[in-house]
This record gives C-alpha cells, sequence and structure tokens, in this order.
C-alpha cells in the first residue's frame, strides 16, 4: 500500500492542489491519496487564515467525486500548529507496513533543514517532490544521498522527484483576484468557486 499525504493551508484549494497530485498518481502508484488541511503551518504562523471549517470544506468538495482521494480534519482537531512529524507518527502508527510520501513542492527544499525533527520524519516517510514552477530548487547537502527513482523508494527514508506538469497559481493569487473582482473559475473547481461565492469569502483582505 503506498499513501501520499498533501499538507497545506488550503486557503482555498485550487487546481494546483490537485491537478499535479493526479498527474503522477500512477508513476508513483499511490492507492490513496490524503489532503490534511493544517491548523497553522509553523513558517506561516502571522497569516491570518480562514476557518479551519471553510478550509476543510472546501477540500472535501473539490475532491470528494475522485476515487481514494480523502481528507483528513486530524491537523484542525488538534488545534495547534501543525507539525509534519506528528501526522506521521499517527499514520505510521494506522499503516505501519505501508509506504507513506509526504508530497511538497520544490519550493520547500531549501527549508528542509529548519523542519521540525527531520530525521524522524525520514524514519516514517518519503518525500515526493512536485514541480511549481521553472527554476529547480536544490536539495539541501545532508540530503542528497536520500535523492532515488520513484520505482526504486521504499517505505521511508527517500526523497524522490515526480515528472508533473507544474500549475502556476497560488491560494494568494486567488485571494487577490477575488478582492479584486477578477475571475478565478478556471482556477478552482466549480462546486468550491459556488461555496465561496456562497459564503463571500476572501472579500477583504487576508495576510
Amino acid at each position: 500500500m503506498k499513501i501520499a499525504i498533501c499538507g497545506g493551508t488550503f486557503d482555498p484549494f485550487h487546481r494546483g492542489h490537485l491537478d499535479p497530485v493526479l498527474a503522477v498518481r500512477d508513476e508513483l502508484q499511490w492507492s490513496t491519496i490524503l489532503y490534511v488541511p493544517a491548523w497553522r503551518q509553523p513558517f506561516k504562523s502571522e497569516q491570518r487564515l480562514t476557518s479551519g471549517h471553510h478550509r476543510f470544506a472546501m477540500a472535501v468538495l473539490a475532491t470528494e467525486s475522485l476515487e481514494d482521494i480523502y481528507v483528513s480534519p486530524r491537523e484542525l482537531d488538534r488545534g495547534a500548529i501543525s507539525y509534519t512529524v506528528d501526522t506521521l507518527e499517527e499514520l505510521r502508527a494506522e499503516h505501519p507496513t505501508a509506504t507513506l510520501d509526504w508530497v511538497i513542492g520544490d519550493d520547500n527544499l531549501e527549508q528542509l533543514m529548519a523542519w521540525k525533527n527531520i530525521d524522524r520524519i525520514f524514519e516514517l516517510a518519503n518525500f515526493v517532490v512536485l514541480a511549481r514552477g521553472f527554476d529547480p530548487h536544490p536539495v539541501p547537502e545532508r540530503f542528497r544521498h536520500r535523492v532515488g527513482r520513484p520505482e526504486q523508494r521504499r517505505r521511508n527514508g527517500g526523497i524522490v522527484f515526480a515528472a508533473n506538469p507544474a500549475v502556476p497559481v497560488s491560494s494568494t493569487e486567488i485571494r487577490r483576484r477575488i478582492r479584486a473582482g477578477e475571475p478565478v473559475a478556471e482556477l478552482v473547481a466549480p462546486r468550491v468557486w459556488r461555496y465561496i461565492q456562497h459564503n463571500r469569502l476572501y472579500q477583504e483582505a487576508l495576510t
């Protein structure tokens, strides 16, 4: 069993959160994809977020018609800064023999040294790295020996790069567009856009 775990604030959930993951699903042989909305991310502790209820709902609306894709409220229920290592400890206890792949964008690579208990994270899972743009981001020297091919990865301990199409969109840009009255319908799922409109989300500036 191979499980992809995608963490983030998802404020709002958009095509860039979903399309690249679906594009590499077969290559990585994921049987399950799990989205985990963060209560608050450690590197974005000053960001004012939309309520967890809304962010969870938008993630569900974007994915509920897709097979074996789920949204977990575990970090929202925890109600504290969301550390990857804590979530992976829970998931490893639930799936002791599975391959756990924590999915990140390549722009996160340079920050890996600052992640809480990074060595323990590698004992629990792999990192699968998706391209976010056109400029390559280097793997910190300390972790370069962990880089391998997707088909050769084990249940934990590796870093693999997936060949995905980059989707040039961000939640920050979507929020800006909504505040400015610019179109965003092509950037989010139709049901997510209706939810945003119905609940009048992002009408005021979020820092």
